[in-house]
């Protein structure tokens, strides 16, 4: 079984507080509550009206026994009654079915907003597969009950009321016998209704989890078919599914015994309240029309309490969804935002200083990643971070762009303390090319316009020349309107990573961050971006991550990292004579 299946204790959520039912109210009914307060008003004028009719039909069988013409007047008042209530159902079904589609769009947006703006941390306790199924699937389910199912149990909840009422004023012998039955129909929804919310969470948490593992396998089907991997892929995957579809199994057993249960009980109830009603008539103490009021009202209540259990199972998986909604509403990321952020002047000198640094990972508390007693780099520095795998220098990076926030100590841009700026705005100042270049499915242009947004086609296209990608793109059949498809599958992964420098170069930004950004490329290519770097250079300060020391030699700096720790720093000449890891790296690439 696949281990590293995430678990629910670990998922990094919080419940939401105050119940589902108020948070639902408070997050998604208050913005709209126009529309919610216009489809109840239509909901409470068609109850009433349904309610009315067993009284106009006692009236039309009684002056047909007694007075032909007050029959047929209340016959023609019936049909009146019957063209309002089929408008207003129809207008309620409009306002309620819209409202529920505004409600779906707007939660995934929000949604998708909160999810997008959460640090590394996050993601590392879960799955995107997941996260997706949030979006998606729960939040469907929270579109079907907003949308209509709510709608109608509010409708039945005021159906069985009234119709309790009612069946009082018309016989309060028959209607108190009916009332002995309610709690034995009661019961079942109650007790039966605890164990469903359980089991519609439980199927819930199952597909997230089976939505997780096809994400992951899905997105490595290449590794996954080379490694022969693919039976053992389908055997975990059925494994969730099938374990979803068993808790589906005992949820549907669950509410199939409650429905016939609740069905029971009603026709039994109806059936002695009939026979007990034609005794009344026998003895002249009930007339017909008033049976047939009341054999109307017990019909309605039947419905209604057989309609509840339908809706009760229904909202019980809607609470399990909002449950899961909620816990992703509520996560509070690690890296807060400053309450009183300090306003930067701009544009930023692009110095960066370390006082006092130390940082674990949130999942390896136990270990360092980084401890950097004292270090500035300054305004157009150009500093190359060198040290063998897991030394810190990727870290490094997390740190300056404050994805993570430091155990200890202090990062400053300039004079600022970089958690005391708002995390966008920092970020603004930065370029990044990661070593592992994400390309999306979009365009060419639209690609490097990620880097900004608003960039012309003409300042694309020199971006796109500095960064040695102009030939390849110019050879694609679009040219820079080519769509490159799910991450970026049509085109290889040096060309991936000379559209995330040209990405990095059209953002301009007085810092720019460079992981291993030439490791994918050929010589002839290696060079050309060399060479763009040197171009750019003038007037930013660089960082750069490699493994190759060839395309570090000419930096103004070198720092050595080993365990998170600064071993030595300076020239690549002056590290040749103090570093023995140095030099070895050096010689073993024929420098």
């Amino acid at each position: 079984m696949r281990s590293n299946t995430v678990n629910n204790k670990n998922r990094n959520f919080q419940n939401p507080k105050g119940g589902q039912l108020k948070y639902l109210f408070k997050l998604i009914f208050m913005p709209h509550l126009f529309w919610a307060m216009g489809a109840l008003v239509f909901l409470l004028t068609t109850v009433l009206i349904t309610l009315s009719l067993p009284i106009m039909v006692r009236y039309i069988v009684d002056g047909y026994t007694f007075n032909v013409e007050t029959g047929q007047k209340y016959l023609f008042i019936s049909c009146a009654l019957v063209a309002v209530a089929a408008l207003g159902t129809a207008i309620r079904f409009y306002l309620v079915t819209l409202l529920g589609e505004r409600l779906v769009s707007d939660l995934r947006r929000e949604l998708f907003d909160k999810i997008i703006n959460l640090s590394p941390n996050f993601f590392e306790k879960n799955l995107t597969g997941d996260l997706v199924s949030r979006i998606n699937a729960d939040t469907t389910l929270v579109q079907s009950v907003a949308g209509s199912t709510l709608s109608l149990a509010i409708r039945n909840t005021l159906l069985f009321l009234g119709g309790i009422v009612l069946m009082f004023s018309t016989s309060i012998k028959l209607a108190s016998f009916s009332l002995l039955i309610i709690p034995l129909i009661v019961f079942p929804l109650l007790y039966f209704g605890r164990f469903l919310r359980k089991l519609s969470r439980q199927t819930q948490d199952k597909l997230a989890d089976s939505a997780g593992l096809a994400s992951e396998y899905i997105f490595a089907a290449t590794t996954i078919q080379t490694n022969s991997y693919n039976d053992h892929a389908v055997k975990e995957y059925d494994k969730l599914i099938e374990d979803s579809y068993l808790k589906s199994k005992t949820r549907v057993f669950a509410r199939s015994i409650m429905i016939f249960l609740v069905i029971i009980l009603v026709f039994l109830a109806i059936s002695f309240v009939v026979w007990a009603g034609l005794k009344d008539v026998e003895t002249g103490s009930l007339s017909v029309g008033g049976l047939l009021q009341f054999c109307l009202y017990s019909l309605v209540v039947g419905v209604s309490v057989g309609a509840i259990t339908e809706t009760y199972g229904e909202i019980n998986k809607f609470l399990g969804a909002l449950d899961r909604i909620g816990e992703i509403l509520n996560t509070l990321d690690p890296v807060e935002e400053p309450l009183n952020p300090i306003p930067m002047k701009t544009p930023i000198n692009g110095s960066i200083s370390f006082n006092k640094v130390k940082f674990s990972y949130p999942m390896r508390k136990e270990t360092l990643a980084l401890d950097i007693d004292k270090l500035t780099i300054l305004k157009n520095e150009r500093v190359a971070l060198v040290g063998l795998s897991g030394a810190g220098k990727t870290t490094f990076f997390q740190l300056i762009q404050r994805l993570y926030d430091t155990d200890k100590g202090s990062i400053l841009f300039d004079t600022y303390p970089i958690d005391k700026v708002p995390k966008s705005y920092l970020r603004k100042h930065i370029a990044y090319v990661p070593q592992e270049p994400v390309i999306f499915s979009k365009s060419v242009a639209d690609n490097i316009r990620i880097g900004r947004v608003d960039a012309s086609l003409e300042e694309v296209e020199k971006a796109a020349k500095l960064a040695c990608a102009e030939e390849f793109i110019k050879n694609l059949p679009k040219g820079y309107d080519t769509l490159l498809g799910e991450r970026g599958l049509l085109i290889s992964v040096g060309q991936k990573q000379r559209i995330a420098i040209a990405r990095a170069i059209l953002r301009d930004s007085p810092i720019l961050l460079l992981d291993e950004a030439t490791s994918s490329l050929d010589a002839i290519s290696e060079n050309a971006i060399k060479t763009a770097i040197d171009n750019v250079s003038g007037n930013k300060t660089i960082i750069v991550i490699a493994h190759r020391l060839s395309t570090v030699k000419n930096a103004d700096r070198i720092i050595f990292l080993e365990k998170g720790k600064i071993k030595n720093e300076g020239s690549h000449r002056e590290l040749m004579r103090t570093n023995k890891k140095y030099k070895k790296l050096a010689e073993l690439q024929f420098l």
